[in-house]
């Protein structure tokens, strides 16, 4: 796998500090998104209500665009894999934590997709590293990427394209 891409050594600190860094991004914007959740779009201040940052947290594609990124530029592969997986445990954890400790709701069957979507994440993100990479594999990964990122932002029908709005 060397041939496609290979890893970046740092040092320790480094590792640990870039860890820590986006375990807390995942916190803040799982909180966030779970505020925004709860509170009425009227209620907002009106730059968050024309920006509609609830729905634009509420799509998947956002979160998978975010790991992707996250994975794309690490330094290997494994940290991809950490780093994607502490993204996902931040943010499905304090967006959960959220809605049970406050909200007073616990919706099983809808977390579940978020808990397995965090499981699977990190295989994800060693797989995706290697899109930067060069090569016919890394070129395969890169457009099943780009298909499934496009699949989230556009509405595909026999007779139109359209840009998915929510």
């Amino acid at each position: 796998m060397n041939e496609i891409r290979r890893p970046i050594n740092i040092s320790l600190s480094r590792k640990f500090l870039y860890s820590t860094l986006i375990f807390i991004i995942g916190i803040i914007l799982g909180v966030i998104s779970k505020v925004l959740d709860e509170t009425a779009s009227n209620l907002l201040p009106y730059f968050l209500e024309v920006l509609d940052l609830r729905n634009f947290f509420s799509r998947m594609g956002v979160w998978i665009f975010l790991a992707l990124l996250i994975s794309v530029y690490s330094k290997s592969p494994v940290r991809s894999a950490i780093n994607v997986f502490l993204l996902f445990v931040g943010m499905v954890g304090s967006y959960y934590l959220y809605t049970v400790m406050i909200a007073g709701f616990f919706p099983k069957s809808y977390m579940m997709i978020w808990v397995i979507m965090t499981v699977i994440s990190p295989f994800m993100a060693f797989v995706c590293w290697y899109a930067k990479g060069k090569g016919i594999i890394a070129i395969f990964i890169s457009s099943i990427i780009f298909m499934l990122i496009s699949r989230q932002a556009f509405a595909f029908g026999f007779w139109y394209f359209g840009i998915l709005i929510l």
